[in-house]
């Protein structure tokens, strides 16, 4: 999302195994599974009835599960309305003939605060089984998303052949096509680990210091639970959604706000998000096996304190973008860049396909973001790297020397990454000052680093290595794994995919304009039979 000094003044109208703690000496990041938070206790469930007499394929169901009222017939489908608010658990079976409705804001429990005790809290958690479709009803497209709340979880855990899909109800009409975006809210976890930009005179990263999640106007994030766990997200793919409301606030694809190490997010495809794909603010979640196809905003956006990482991401970005700063990647933090904690980013097998010329680069970082790009293919019409900076004593800030002072790592740091721009940098110039090309090259070509600034045809078939690409010497992410830790795994290749005969992204992804994942992938515009 694109903003410079958006965070600090939010106007904020609204999960595998990898659990990627903080990165380049972080402390307080730990693996998933590795601490489970107490909260408040549960409303005792409503006991489970039978789901409905099973329904022929392609037929309407006769009737809802128990849990969920009669929306009536949505193309072939009966919809299946979810509550406002879920309470206690609520598990979303696949049945024949039934797709469950997003009628408005459904929020996941009550917002237990920061500490755990906040007045009225309540945890809940929301299962869906994999292959459920759930559609938003976009009778008013702002107005329709899923809020995880501080406390409960969301357990979304398809399969390679049965992912979980989370879309727009003119996709079960016939009323989409692959230029189609922006039809629904999306997805919002917020959770309870530390962030930067609080909106009281606290310390960044204290148990009080928390915000509300952009796009809405009561949902909480933030805290000081490092390894809180907001549920999991694997194999399920977003489509159609992302919705501005207004100039830096809005609701993307999914919004990660202040979530543990605790929550998985693994194997997500966002297709066609009017925004951002992915957004993460702040939190310590990590990230792997993301695929960004047709995003009109940025793919990856890391904000206000996020420590982690992400390994094996796929960003194809929208060729025609009605934005004008949409980046495959934005790394950022709030107002204040010595803000605490500093984003510590790290980047392993990413493959960039940035098209549109309405921005200046495919990478974007600033706001004083420590950040480590390894294993990498950037290409794009423009350029391949914007840095932005403030100034201070001790220089530009985000690519200063390290300083213990302020938890500053020092400049960027980039391993086995090949860029195939049309040109490697681009200045920008805010308030006077400028990173320049040169001083972008510095960092770019630092000795060691084993990069290529400037190449042609590094891919081929859209997405697959070639050239320099299948023959460059890959950096052994694993080396920058916290003392303890496997969250990131070594490659002998560099980018998100080894070549035609990788599979992680088959199957449970969807095929568009943008991309083709194989016949194991079924058309974006239309659903599973």
């Amino acid at each position: 999302m694109a903003r410079f000094n958006r965070l600090g003044t939010l106007l904020l109208a609204t999960t595998a195994s990898l659990a990627l703690a903080g990165c380049n000496g972080a402390d307080g990041v730990a693996s998933p599974g590795e601490g489970v938070i107490v909260v408040p206790g549960t409303p005792t469930p409503t006991p489970s009835t039978p789901t409905p007499t099973p329904t022929a394929p392609g037929t309407p169901a006769a009737s809802c599960p128990t849990g969920t009222s009669d929306a009536g017939i949505v193309g072939s489908y009966r919809g299946c309305r979810l509550p406002s608010r879920i309470e206690g658990s609520l598990s979303l079976q696949k049945v024949a003939g039934v797709a469950y409705e997003i009628n408005g804001r459904v929020d996941v429990g009550v917002d237990i605060g920061g500490a755990g005790n906040a007045p009225g809290g309540a945890s809940a958690t929301l299962t869906i089984a994999p292959g459920v479709l759930i559609y938003a009803n976009t009778t008013n497209a702002d107005n329709d998303f899923l809020v995880v709340n501080r406390g409960s979880r969301m357990n979304a855990e398809g399969t390679e052949t049965q992912p979980i899909i989370f879309t727009a109800q003119q996709n079960l009409t016939g009323g989409v096509t692959d230029e189609s975006q922006g039809l629904w809210g999306g997805i919002i976890m917020a959770g309870r680990a530390p962030i930067s930009n609080c909106n009281a005179t606290v310390a960044g990263g204290s148990v009080n210091c928390e915000n509300v999640v952009e796009g809405t106007s009561t949902a909480l994030y933030g805290g000081a639970t490092p390894t809180d766990n907001s549920g999991t997200v694997r194999y399920v793919q977003i489509r159609y959604s992302g919705t501005i409301i207004s100039p830096n606030n809005e609701l993307q694809g999914l919004t990660l706000g202040g979530t543990g190490s605790g929550t998985t997010i693994d194997h997500v495809q966002v297709h066609n998000s009017s925004d951002d794909g992915i957004e993460v603010f702040g939190g310590r979640t990590n990230m792997r096996y993301l695929v960004m196809t047709g995003t009109d905003d940025d793919a990856v956006d890391t904000d206000v304190g996020w420590q982690g990482f992400i390994q094996f991401v796929l960003a194809i970005q929208k060729p025609v973008n009605t934005q004008t700063d949409n980046y495959s990647t934005e790394i950022d933090s709030n107002n204040n860049e010595d803000a605490l904690p500093r984003q510590r980013y790290t980047l392993s097998n990413f493959t960039f396909v940035q098209t549109s010329t309405a921005t200046n680069a495919a990478i974007r970082l600033r706001g004083g973001a420590d950040a480590r790009f390894v294993n990498g293919i950037v290409v794009g019409p423009t350029a391949c790297l914007n840095i932005v900076a403030g100034a201070d004593a001790q220089g530009k800030t985000t690519i200063r020397p390290a300083n213990t002072a302020l938890e500053d790592n020092g400049p960027p740091v980039f391993n086995s990454v090949l860029f195939g721009c049309a040109n490697p940098y681009a200045e920008t110039t805010v308030n006077n000052v400028t990173v320049t090309n040169a001083e972008m090259a510095a960092i770019f070509n630092a000795a060691g680093g084993n990069n290529v600034e400037s190449a042609t045809g590094l891919l081929t078939n859209g997405f697959y290595p070639a050239g320099q690409a299948t023959t460059a010497t890959a950096f052994n992410a694993s080396t920058l794994n916290p003392a303890g830790t496997s969250v990131l795994v070594q490659t002998s290749y560099v980018g998100a995919v080894s070549g035609p005969n990788d599979t992680w992204f088959r199957g449970w992804t969807c095929n568009s304009n943008r991309a083709n994942f194989g016949a194991t992938s079924g058309a974006c515009t239309s659903l599973p039979s």
